[in-house]
């Protein structure tokens, strides 16, 4: 029975730590937890510890392993909720210049790179050497809008 509850405290252990590795959403960890808990407790109960002592570590390793999974799950949730920083979606609100006529698609000069544009509105046609904002990206084309002058501020 000994062994049950070391196999069980491995088992929770690893699927702890698979859950910080792994987009589930606190699946893992909540199978992890309830594995480690069960482990604790069917270890010392096997190996002859009364009723307290039983408790007592199942409630630590419930504590512990509810923080570790907590910490975890937060961080995944934060890291989840963040912007793009690469690729196209990383590019919406970046500030560039028009190198040609966008009527109706031109060139726009934006991190290093000349892009496809069309303006976002009606802007009245953005000329060569305007500042502009990217609004949103479909496919490889922009659709920018003439940069306001608080935009232009470094």
């Amino acid at each position: 029975m000994v062994i049950l509850g070391i196999v069980l405290l491995l088992t929770g252990a690893a699927l702890l730590v698979a859950e910080a590795h792994l987009p589930t959403y606190g699946v893992l960890g909540v199978a992890g937890l309830a594995s480690l808990v069960a482990g604790g407790v069917v270890a010392v109960e096997a190996s002859g510890g009364g009723l307290a002592l039983v408790l007592v570590v199942g409630l630590v390793l419930a504590l512990i392993a509810g923080v570790a999974l907590a910490a975890v799950v937060r961080g995944a949730a934060k890291v989840a909720r963040r912007p793009a920083h690469t690729g196209g979606e990383g590019i919406v609100g970046h500030v560039g210049v028009v190198r040609h006529e966008l009527e109706p698609v031109g060139q726009v000069f934006i991190d290093g790179a000349l892009w496809r544009a069309r303006p976002a509105w009606d802007e009245g046609g953005l000329r060569e050497g305007d500042p502009v904002v990217v609004e949103q990206i479909n496919g490889l084309t922009l659709s920018v809008r003439r940069a306001e002058e608080w935009e232009l501020q470094p």
